[in-house]
């Protein structure tokens, strides 16, 4: 894996109630339109992205985005239930340059890359890392360098390489779910220790609270996603160790797909007009920045 610039923790503004209240519906919603501040309503169509673009969808004039929307900062429901956050931002400002509409759909996160897979979706927008494994599925074009950072109960002594005995929220499907955690596990249980208690849950609302309540030890997430939990709890949650697991964010698209391609000349061009770095910068994430929209760029 090449060396990334490191994603420093910071709080990006939503609504702090929204931090406990774990969305009810995680089935298809209607699409909307996300609240933001980011400049998609002037950002102009990038002709070599249309280009790009498959027919099909470029005649219909919308980009059907499926997120999960339970992973604040980076993609939640606002007020009226409609998608947002900096992710959300992003990936409308992707269409945008595509000339197209976007048009949300809100499904469970390990939903999103099967309905990729049958072009019922044309990209992904929801915390996505691009591993080689998920490469195997679909493609990602890759837009941020992030890591993974755990959060306990201001004062306590658990820390990621000693959490054997203990339990650890996480939200389901993410990386941290299918690949940090058991991995974990199994090297207490090769050691001779006690077992971890995975306990998931569909939103990141409810992995917070759970710990929160004292129904787990600790929880494992995205870096942006515990420093905007741990920010917003006034001193009740702390980060505890180091960022680990450095690897790239990326919106997902059908393999081998124009669809591919034509996100990846959208992303470069919000790149190079600056539109991606003033989003980013917006949402205080922006040493995570890349320089460059890359296909599948993870290596691990």
């Amino acid at each position: 894996m090449n060396i990334r610039r490191l994603l420093l923790p910071a709080a990006v503004a939503s609504a702090a109630a929204l931090l406990f209240t774990g969305c009810v519906n995680n089935s298809a919603s209607e699409g909307g339109s996300a609240e933001s501040d980011a400049p998609t309503t002037s950002i102009t169509a990038d002709d070599a992205a249309v280009a790009l673009l498959p027919a099909e969808v470029k005649d219909s004039g919308v980009l059907r985005i499926g997120t999960d929307a339970e992973y604040p900062p980076n993609e939640y429901k606002d007020d009226a239930g409609n998608p947002t956050g900096w992710g959300v931002e992003l990936a409308e400002a992707v269409s945008a340059k595509l000339g197209l509409e976007p048009e949300w759909e809100i499904l469970s996160f390990d939903s999103i890359i099967p309905r990729i897979q049958e072009s019922a979706l044309d990209m992904g927008s929801s915390s996505f890392t691009d591993t080689v494994e998920r490469q195997a599925s679909v493609d990602f074009v890759d837009f941020l360098n992030a890591g993974s950072l755990w959060a306990a109960p201001a004062g306590s002594d658990i820390t990621p390489d000693t959490a054997c005995g203990k339990t650890v929220a996480v939200q389901a499907g993410t990386i941290q779910h299918t690949d940090e955690l058991p991995a974990r596990n199994q090297a207490c249980l090769d050691a001779g220790e006690p077992a971890i208690e995975i306990l998931p849950f569909d939103g990141q609302p409810e992995v917070t609270t759970a710990v929160v309540n004292g129904k787990a030890d600790a929880f494992s997430a995205d870096l942006p996603v515990t420093g905007d939990a741990v920010s917003k709890l006034d001193g009740q949650l702390e980060t505890v160790g180091e960022m680990f697991d450095a690897a790239p964010y990326g919106f997902a698209t059908q393999k081998g797909s124009d669809m591919t391609k034509a996100v990846q000349a959208a992303l470069q061009s919000l790149i190079d007009d600056g539109t991606y770095l003033e989003i980013l910068t917006a949402a205080g994430i922006e040493s995570g920045a890349v320089d460059e929209a890359v296909i599948n760029g993870a290596t691990n």
